[in-house]
């Protein structure tokens, strides 16, 4: 299996940005610095939104992403802003 990566959107209201990116800006850090599979984790700000590109060693990697401790952090931190996650997965082409 190659490199996973995942295409994220938020979409949250723009008054609430501001709040909610720190928390994300602190979850990407510990992602990167303790998650070995963790290779990429972009944060883009498109004007009304937020957007992820994030790139993992392989489907598994995201797997753990998604069920660990950064993430139930993430969520428990930020569970009073009010936000919709979509998300593409992708097969990275080398």
């Amino acid at each position: 299996m190659g490199k996973y990566a995942v295409v994220a959107t938020y979409e949250i209201a723009p008054e609430k940005i501001d709040a909610f990116l720190p928390f994300l800006l602190a979850h990407r850090d510990r992602c990167l610095t303790d998650e070995p599979g963790t290779l990429r984790f972009d944060i883009l700000r498109p004007e009304k939104n937020l957007m992820l590109y994030e790139v993992y060693e392989n489907e598994a990697a995201f797997q753990a992403h998604r069920n660990g401790a950064s993430v139930a952090r993430f969520r428990a931190e930020t569970e009073a802003i009010e936000r919709t996650l979509t998300f593409v997965p992708c097969s990275v082409l080398e």
